[in-house]
């Protein structure tokens, strides 16, 4: 039985405005095997009985079922509409309409009739209290309401109400963007919530990114001084009329008992100033303030249909412990990003005063110092008489442990539960196996995930800091990609990359950019430049390039492509012979091989930059290759063919020798394929040689760190890779397992043995980018594997590296085409090791089955496999397979 298991819209099951059609795309489920899509046919209405269709496409011969285009239809603002396809496969089936997928547009091309409207004044530019926003209005007609949207933003954050209930799901909105360049509007559906006559619409509005304290210079107003409110409530009555209630000058304006709130420091609440009712109809705002006005360019927004920030999950105290100094802590069991609710009963006045940190020092107690000047702490101040029930609104913290410094009555667990909150992303990929510390190093991996992907990629979610850094984006980007779908998420933080780039080209360290033209205190970025570092700047390339191989979306190129072609010239323009560097480079950051003291390894700077250099211009060449940019693609591939030979010149002696003596020299030169190739085999020699120096451990820092295994696995030395991934003494992966980490750290040691921490200045103990080892886990130990002539999954390798000492693996992968799974099992015989590899492949796809170290052959149903000495490989269609082979 053939049938659309699903259908997707820009990747999404359902999409609360946007700008421009979204990009289609369906599941194909059937019992058969060998299924492919012969033809489709796709139907829009604006009904959900598709009584009215508005457009058709009629039977279109093509397999494609991801990244369809319509352009035909034009689209209307404020509207629902609803989408579904059938199709017919190779085997003569025809499915029935699918399921309708539905999405709401944004404002189009309408101008806002709204205005930004403030309770602050510029005087108020140094405060990070929280104020609200009120209005009353009534329905204008008798007939019944059909459609009503809301279209909402704010310069600042906001949580927006409507007859006192929160309207909506999502978190920390706007989210933060280049505001000067682009601001997110968010659009809810409030049909249904609508009453007849009088109903009061309302907003509570933070300082956020955009006004408060940030970065760790911890200067504020990076985009503005006064917070400020943009909304625009479309009604549709079933006459054909329209009412449209907006902010202007009619709203009011009063402070919050939300007093402090910023991301760093957190929140301080006093419940007695609540105004009780201020968000329903019947309250009286005689006495508030009216508003201003505040000028802005209303050009720069932009519809967000998907991907904002949510309550994902909530977790409960593991334990409430008493320190050696006498605190009290509770303990969540898990390093998140989140914050804790909490329910109090107490008098008027009394305090509840919670911090939050990630870990507690050697001797059991509360440790603060890695925070920096960060003070993650809420503060709640009772109204009294009743249970209270309270959590942050508007900042975040990261946290494992909590800090009870203030609470009436007993500190019990079940008054404190902890909320994870992160960007809405669908979890793709399930990684499992029969080594329990392998199983939680990618727990560690999706957690640190799951921390720092609060709708920008920031490096870590606790101390004065967390902020967009390019490297570390760049460099777990495959990773986040196979863990979850990050498509949209990426895309969105890649749109203010392009803003924030320089007119040259140049990239910023971080983005959004809140660096430049400001003086760290750490690293003096004003001398050295707050922009385009080898690694770091390179994921203008590689990012873009990432959501092309894993989910063959050609619109994120497209959109990016300027940004690409921008950052390749930009290293062009100040090479010098074609050997790369910049100003300030981080090079290989915080590499073991680095001198005492230093943060920067040991690995020359002008060798990374250069790397570096061939490799995005190689992607960009491959990018303008994919949408058939021919001229680009013959220029930019011969640069890269003339920066390669230039490595070579420069790094490599004429007997082979890499000059620069250091790990992650040589995973650079084997892994962006730098190396002549009658010196590959001394490269990975040499790599190898280097790895046994240090009793088989990396000193690798960010550079040469997510290569590591890869470099090994991908030249025939499968069984070191293996080995490093496995050690679990200092430095490795497993060290920090075994020392009951829950998220991944920034440093190898950021605590010792003994207990003792690496430094208090730069210390997270959730720091995503080492666990970029993650995608080794996917790519080579489960062996899913995408290839750029077939993007997106669209043609799978199979290719598993078993070893380890693992005796099974069992993998999945939710691609875009549907599920992608690998399980392997290697069983003892008396003739030897038996190998059992299970594998599913989704329709309308297929899949090429590469195996190694074969010694016999023993079953491989329903596929023609064909063997090379001690490999084989077999090309399958859609479906399920199993092969058993005796290990050579």
């Amino acid at each position: 039985m053939l049938s659309v298991k699903k259908v997707t819209l820009d990747y999404e099951l359902s999409l609360s405005g946007i700008d421009a059609f979204p990009v289609i795309g369906w599941e194909i489920e059937s019992n058969q095997r060998n299924v492919k899509q012969v033809c489709y046919q796709l139907q829009v209405s604006d009904d959900k009985y598709f009584d009215a269709v508005l457009f058709d496409s009629g039977v279109i011969s093509s397999d494609a079922s991801v990244n369809v285009n319509i352009n035909e239809i034009l689209l209307h603002p404020s509207t629902r509409y609803f989408v579904r396809v059938k199709i017919k496969d190779n085997h003569g089936e025809e499915s029935l309409w699918s399921t309708a997928a539905e999405f709401i547009t944004g404002l189009l091309d309408t101008p806002w009739s709204g205005d930004f409207i403030s309770a602050e004044t510029l005087a108020d530019k140094d405060n990070s209290k929280v104020t609200l926003l009120r209005k009353t209005f009534s329905l204008n007609n008798d007939s019944a309401v059909v459609s009503a949207y809301l279209h909402v933003s704010a310069l600042g954050v906001y949580r927006f109400y409507l007859n006192g209930g929160k309207v909506g799901n999502d978190e920390l909105t706007p989210g933060w963007t280049s505001y000067h360049n682009h601001l997110l509007y968010q659009t809810y559906d409030l049909s249904e919530q609508l009453k007849p006559g009088e109903n009061a619409i309302g907003a509570e509005l933070g300082a956020g990114w955009y006004k408060g304290d940030m970065g760790f210079t911890r200067d504020r107003n990076y985009y503005g001084e006064q917070t400020a409110l943009i909304c625009q409530l479309v009604i549709h009555y079933e006459d054909g009329t329209r009412q449209i209630v907006v902010s202007d000058n009619s709203w009011r304006g009063e402070d919050s008992p939300i007093m402090f709130s910023e991301i760093y420091d957190g929140e301080i609440c006093d419940a007695s100033f609540e105004q009780e009712g201020w968000n329903k109809t019947g309250f009286d705002d005689a006495h508030w303030r009216p508003v201003s006005l505040v000028s802005y360019d209303k050009k720069v927004l932009t519809a967000q249909g998907a991907c904002k920030v949510k309550k994902i999950a909530t977790l409960e105290p593991t334990s409430i412990i008493t320190t050696p100094q006498g605190d009290t802590v509770i303990d969540l069991g898990q390093n998140l990003s989140g914050w804790v609710e909490f329910k109090v009963n107490g008098n008027r006045g009394d305090k509840v005063i919670l911090r939050h940190f990630e870990t507690l020092d050697a001797q059991g107690n509360v440790y603060l110092d890695n925070l920096r000047s960060a003070k993650q702490r809420v503060e709640y101040v009772l109204k009294g008489g009743e249970t209270e029930v309270y959590h942050p609104r508007f900042t975040w913290q990261g946290f494992r442990y909590v800090k009870v410094e203030s609470y009436p009555g007993n500190v019990s667990p079940e008054n404190f539960k902890a909320v994870v909150l992160h960007s809405d992303m669908t979890q793709t990929g399930h990684f499992n196996c029969s080594n329990e510390d392998l199983n939680q190093l990618h727990h560690n991996i999706l957690w640190g995930l799951k921390g720092n992907f609060i709708d920008v990629p920031t490096d870590c979610p606790q101390r004065d800091e967390r902020l967009g850094w390019t490297g570390d984006a760049q460099i777990f980007c495959r990773t986040a990609s196979y863990l979850m779908h990050t498509r949209n998420f990426f895309a969105k933080w890649l749109r203010d990359l392009q803003h924030d780039q320089t007119p040259e080209g140049g990239v910023p360290h971080v983005i959004p950019d809140i660096l430049t033209g400001h003086c760290a205190n750490d690293i003096n970025l004003a001398e050295g430049g707050t922009h385009s570092a080898a690694a770091w700047a390179d994921a203008a390339v590689i990012n873009p390039w990432t959501m092309y191989l894993m989910y063959g979306d050609t619109r994120v190129l497209e959109n990016q492509y300027q940004s690409m072609k921008g950052w390749v010239d930009f290293m062009l323009t100040h090479s010098e012979n074609l050997i790369w560097r910049y100003k300030l480079q981080f090079g290989d950051w915080v590499a073991l091989d680095a001198k005492e003291g230093s943060y920067f390894g040991a690995t020359p700077t002008d060798l990374v930059c250069t790397a570096y250099f061939a490799y995005s211009t190689q992607l960009f060449s491959q990018a303008a290759k994919a949408l058939n940019r021919t001229e680009d693609f013959e220029r930019y591939s011969t640069l890269h063919q003339q920066i390669v030979q230039r490595f070579q010149d420069e790094f490599f002696t004429p007997s082979g020798r890499l000059a620069a003596r250091t790990q992650t020299a040589h995973i650079l030169a084997l892994y962006f394929n730098l190396v002549p190739e009658s010196f590959r085999e001394r490269t990975v020699n040499t790599l190898v040689e280097l790895l046994r120096e240090h009793d088989g451990h990396l000193v690798t820092g960010f550079v040469g760190t997510p290569y590591f295994c890869h470099a090994l696995s991908q030249n025939g030395r499968e069984q070191e890779a293996w080995e490093l991934l496995l050690k679990d003494d200092f430095p490795s992966w497993l060290y920090q397992v075994k020392a009951g980490a829950t998220t991944i750290w920034e440093h190898w040691d950021g605590m010792k043995p003994d207990g003792s921490m690496w430094s208090a200045n730069m210390n997270s103990f959730n720091h995503y980018a080492y666990g970029a080892v993650g995608e080794w886990l996917y790519r080579s130990v489960a062996g899913i594997e995408a290839d750029a002539d077939e993007p997106g999954f669209k043609h799978v390798i199979i290719a598993p590296t078993i070893g380890g000492n693992v005796s099974w693996v069992d993998a999945a992968y939710d691609s875009v085409y549907g599920e992608i799974k690998v399980r392997w099992q290697v069983r003892q015989s008396r003739v030897g090791d038996i190998v059992t590899l299970d594998v599913k492949v989704p329709h309308n796809t297929h899949a090429t089955l590469k195996l190694s170290g074969i010694g016999e052959l023993l079953s491989a149903r329903d596929m023609v496999f064909k063997l090379q000495e001690n490999s084989g490989f077999a090309e399958v269609g859609s479906g399920d397979y199993k092969v058993e082979y005796l290990r050579a």
